[in-house]
């Protein structure tokens, strides 16, 4: 990038940020008013009207463009030219990457989607055919180590993916410009139809590297939230996910990570399903639910001698339960079906620190999934609220503390993170 651009590159409303679309907003209004009040239909002028349409459409062009680049990269970055990852700082600065020649060599390759303009001003690098022959067999000799399957979340979730709008997934899910998102609703449930009826396999949004030496991507089922909670579509979630496992153990990956709801219990048994499907797999299939039971123990300040453990009663709340016993932490369990199922698999010397009692005194709250309005208020003023669950629950007590879903920072050597997952907050540092 220029470090000092010279006069006229930047638009004299740029420092506007979103606001300059104000800058519109006479006119549009001016049109349709022209428009409405026309009493036939030749005293409307059709160039006048048509300037605002055309502008919209070539933003949608822009889009379509960003969105089939970004596809391919996330499937392995295989027509890079420049091996390099992006940082963090790369990601808020920059909405594409992938003229990346440019980037070296700065006279050179300025066209991002039309390189006929290169070779008719002759800025195009000399070296660009050589190193993109040199590059794709780089590629082919990279092996992928890890793959993690998520899913879309609710229908405005697929923006937050990396080939949607940079601007959404750079910031995290709860930081996004919401009344933008709620302009595109018609077009989220759209997608959403579109993707359900046609989407047939899993696919590759995101590709990162670690150290320069470990290779990750990140895939998504094409299925939402809501779909999860529809026994009709466990068959067609779990051979979805199937799929995603043969083919990640087909190209040599080493460890497959299950997140979100594609690891609940009630879908394939805690991946077992596949494991037993597919004894000879290569492949490592894991969860995380032991990390976040230790993220989500640790979360407890030391010093507590009681906590109450809340809501549907999974893999990482029964974790969590054990480690906080083991601590010699009172854990009180106000659902008598949680207790008695938690106390047949606990061990007697930690069994002593389980209780069930409908007493919520403790100010300390390890909440799962399914966890109900009346239970909130059930709690104490200043109660903090310790999310064991894949979600965040809804905030209803503006007197206590929420904490966040199970999560820890990423390493600054982790590169090409270019979207957040869920409810994760990006913290600049």
């Amino acid at each position: 990038m220029a470090t000092n651009p010279g006069l006229f590159t930047v638009s004299p409303w740029q420092r506007l940020g979103n606001l300059k679309y104000l800058v519109l907003a006479p006119w549009v209004l001016h049109g349709c008013h022209k428009m409405a009040t026309a009493k036939e239909l030749g005293e409307t002028d059709v160039a006048y009207l048509s300037v605002f349409p055309f502008m919209l459409l070539r933003i949608l062009h822009s889009q379509v463009w960003l969105t089939i680049s970004r596809l391919v990269d996330a499937r392995g970055n295989r027509r890079r030219i420049v091996e390099r990852g992006i940082e963090f700082e790369q990601v808020d600065r920059e909405n594409n990457w992938f003229h990346s020649l440019h980037h070296t060599q700065f006279r050179t390759n300025y066209s991002l989607y039309m390189p006929f303009y290169d070779y008719i001003y002759n800025t195009m690098d000399k070296s660009s055919s050589t190193l993109y022959e040199s590059m794709l067999k780089i590629s082919k000799e990279k092996c992928l180590d890890v793959v993690h399957l998520t899913h879309l979340t609710d229908h405005q979730s697929i923006y937050h993916l990396r080939p949607g709008f940079s601007m959404f997934a750079a910031r995290g899910y709860n930081q996004s410009n919401w009344s933008m998102i709620t302009i595109l609703s018609p077009l989220s449930w759209l997608i959403a139809m579109l993707t359900w009826a046609f989407s047939s396999s899993p696919f590759a949004v995101d590709t990162s590297v670690i150290d320069k030496k470990l290779n990750m991507q990140t895939w998504a089922i094409p299925r939402y939230s809501f779909h999860y909670h529809l026994k009709r579509e466990n068959k067609a979630i779990n051979d979805l996910i199937g799929k995603a496992i043969h083919e990640a153990d087909r190209r040599g990956a080493k460890v497959f990570s299950l997140g979100l709801l594609n690891q609940v219990r009630n879908l394939n048994g805690n991946r077992e399903r596949y494991q037993k499907q597919q004894p000879k797999l290569r492949i490592r299939i894991v969860d995380g639910s032991s990390l976040a039971a230790v993220i989500v123990s640790n979360s407890v300040a030391p010093g507590t001698d009681q906590v109450i453990l809340a809501g549907n009663l999974d893999k990482v709340a029964r974790a969590v339960a054990m480690a906080l016993c083991k601590r010699n932490v009172k854990v009180t369990v106000i659902n008598k079906a949680s207790y008695y199922s938690l106390n047949q698999c606990m061990p007697k010397d930690m069994a002593v620190n389980l209780l069930f009692s409908e007493n919520t005194a403790a100010k300390v709250w390890i909440i799962g999934e399914g966890l109900e309005d009346s239970e909130q208020e059930l709690a104490m003023e200043g109660t903090r609220f310790i999310p064991c669950s894949q979600f965040p629950p809804r905030m209803i007590r503006k007197d206590c503390i929420y904490l966040t879903t199970p999560a820890m920072n990423i390493p600054r050597t982790l590169l090409n993170v270019q979207s957040c997952e869920v409810t994760v907050i990006k913290f600049n540092q």
